[in-house]
């Protein structure tokens, strides 16, 4: 049992923060556009770069690593929600994703 929501991604309001804690070679194939990109070992160094005030939606590749951020995050007071299925799922619903390599985004 956890004390954070998990959620599909189809249930991502369009205007959320969304925290991608995959590695950076993932990130730059493909990632939700607007999306915040902070490593999950990093997080911990760079948690003021998040809002305390904001709700944060959590993604990785598959749900693991965003659990475990969320996880942390809950603890550090955050309000932190996973999203079920990661960018897999992101990608299987249809939703835009953009990468930073000039290529067509692809999920790592």
């Amino acid at each position: 049992m956890s004390d954070f929501d998990t959620v599909p991604v189809n249930d991502v309001p369009a205007d959320a923060v969304i925290l991608d804690v995959r590695e950076g070679y993932e990130w730059v194939a493909g990632h939700a556009e607007d999306a915040v990109h902070i490593p999950l070992d990093q997080l911990p160094a760079r948690l003021d770069e998040l809002d305390p005030d904001q709700d944060v939606y959590v993604i990785c590749r598959t749900g693991g690593r965003s659990f475990r951020a969320a996880q942390w995050l809950t603890g550090q007071g955050y309000t932190a929600i996973n999203v079920a299925g990661g960018m897999d799922q992101w990608l299987e619903s249809g939703k835009p994703l953009v990468s930073d390599n000039g290529l067509k985004p692809l999920i790592l």
